[in-house]
């Protein structure tokens, strides 16, 4: 496959004297290609899920973008940290990572911030994201997740349609735009079942 020839051809630049740190950057992604390819043979098919810590599961992958987003925009995850919720942890780590792309796209190369509260509830956790971008016009709540739907120029509008999809018929979750103010920002809230 071609992961594998990519894992070839790592070993070949660790040889040929390439530095550490760039060696360990093309490892995760690397790894990231193997998680991306383990997403997609994911979707659609029958998934387990097990309880797992949600602090945990979204600093775990707010951890891995910090280092592949603009520094104008901060990454910060708080709230309770102990709330476990049944997930999939690797589509799990998808919706967060499509969510935050949203969002850092939405901040338009400005300097914000994206914030992800977790919230323990008796049989469910919340996790609202908020934005500091352009926000979301109220008519548009609901179609942003329609597979198609973009304010971009590029793209093709998958990412929330598939975030929805993930959360609620795999995780059998709910997702949905909890606020949004033009020029102040959106919060999504995923509610997850414990």
């Amino acid at each position: 496959t071609p992961l594998s020839s990519l894992m070839a051809w790592l070993e070949i630049i660790k040889e040929d004297g390439v530095p550490e740190s760039s060696i360990i950057e093309m490892n995760k992604d690397l790894d990231r290609l193997t998680t991306i390819t383990d997403r997609f043979s994911k979707i659609g098919s029958e998934i387990k899920t097990t309880d797992q810590n949600i602090y945990q599961a979204v600093e775990k992958s707010t951890h891995y973008l910090r280092s592949r987003v603009s520094k104008q925009v901060e990454l910060i995850v708080e709230g309770d940290q102990e709330s476990i919720a049944k997930i999939n942890p690797s589509l799990f780590e998808w919706v967060i990572e499509n969510i935050t792309k949203n969002a850092i796209d939405a901040i338009q190369g400005k300097k914000g911030s994206v914030t992800f509260e977790i919230q323990d509830h008796p049989s469910k956790v919340i996790i609202d994201i908020t934005d500091t971008g352009k926000g979301i016009p109220s008519g548009n709540f609901k179609t942003v997740f329609n597979p198609g739907f973009s304010t971009k120029e590029r793209g093709w509008g998958l990412g929330l349609s598939l975030v929805k999809r993930i959360v609620e018929e795999q995780l059998k979750g709910k997702i949905y735009v909890l606020q949004s103010k033009i020029d102040q920002g959106t919060t999504f809230r995923i509610s997850l079942k414990k």
